[in-house]
Order: C-alpha cells, then structure tokens, then sequence
C-alpha cells in the first residue's frame, strides 16, 4: 500500500513521493532509524532512503543584564573537536519545547530566566534525513541560581561573552554548530536585537 508523502510535495503539488514501505533500523540511542522505500515521481526508482528520529529539540540565546550571553563549549564526537554553542538538548516525551529550552538551559548553564522565554521560530535539524525540528528561544535577563546538573554523558563549560564579540565572531564563522547558527541568525535580525 503506497502512503503519501505530504510534507513532500513540490508547491504546485505536481510531484508527490511516495512511501512503498518503512521497514525499522537500529536503535542509536539519541535516534532511531527506520529505512523508507520511497517512489521519485520524476522517474519512477524506488529508492531506500535512511531516516532517523530522535525527537524534537531546543536551544536558548540566554542574555543576561551586562549584555553576555552564556554560551557552552563542549566536545562533539561526530567532529572530534570542541564547538561553542548555545546551550540547548532534546525535549523529553509529554514537555512542550518553551518547558525543555528552560530545563536544558538551568541543567547545563545553572541560569535560569524570571521572564517567559521569546520563541525565535524552528528549523529542520537536518531534513536530508531527520524528521525533527530545533526550536528556537530568546531568555533575557538571565541570572545564574542554580549548579549544573550534567548527563553522565556530558561535560560542558559554561563561558559568558559580550554579545557584539559574539556577532563577531558569529559572522566570523567561528560558531559552527548549525542549530546555534541559525538561532543567532534569526536573533540578529529580530526586533529583540539590541533591546
């Protein structure tokens, strides 16, 4: 039985892919991939495509009154190197993103925020072959009141730095991590920028 793709559709819906069957893959602890035999409309090949899902996750652009943004430095396994991001993680099952980006940010940081955080919108995590979103969120006047509360798998530093030395070194390209990007991305060109 075909299955339509919905979310694949060109905007005149003139090319719509199609689902021949799922068959599950390994568990990968973070995701779970499942294989999706899916029909080109443009030449007919059906084609297995790996499709990993792992859930939604969050970040957070944490500033506090001195116009610092706390930042975290941790080791990547995929690159094998240290990146500076924003602090961020995986929304658990039954929390709402807005819950999780407060959650992740007191769990790796010890900040926290008195105010409600500001949705900066969501992107795909990598839509080549992940299901999942990256929401973005804006926490202002941010004070440090708690002690970090790590996963056994995590070892995180937690680095405070001027906001314009950040752009900076944003536009620099020295931020690689493609979700804080993005999330830097749609601050700078908010209205919330410079408030």
């Amino acid at each position: 039985m075909k299955k339509l793709l919905t979310n694949v559709q060109t905007l005149d819906n003139s090319q719509i892919w199609f689902i021949e069957k799922s068959e599950p893959g390994p568990d990968l602890k973070l995701f779970e991939a499942r294989f999706d035999f899916i029909k080109n409309p443009r030449n007919g090949i059906t084609e297995k495509k790996v499709i990993l899902s792992g859930g939604n996750a969050v970040n957070v652009i944490a500033l506090t009154s001195d116009n610092e943004i706390v930042l975290v430095q941790q080791y990547r396994f995929g690159t094998a190197s240290y990146t500076l991001e924003l602090p961020g993680g995986l929304v658990d099952p039954d929390e709402s993103p807005i819950k999780a980006a407060e959650r992740e940010l007191e769990e790796e940081t010890g900040y926290t925020c008195g105010e409600k955080l500001i949705p900066l919108g969501k992107i795909g995590q990598n839509p080549v072959f992940m299901d999942s979103y990256v929401h973005h969120f804006l926490a202002l006047d941010v004070k440090l009141t708690k002690q970090q509360t790590l996963d056994a798998g995590e070892n995180i530093e937690v680095i405070l730095m001027p906001l314009e030395e950040l752009k900076f070194r944003w536009q620099k390209g020295e931020i690689e991590h493609p979700h804080s990007v993005n999330a830097l991305l749609r601050y700078f060109n908010s209205a919330n920028y410079g408030k």
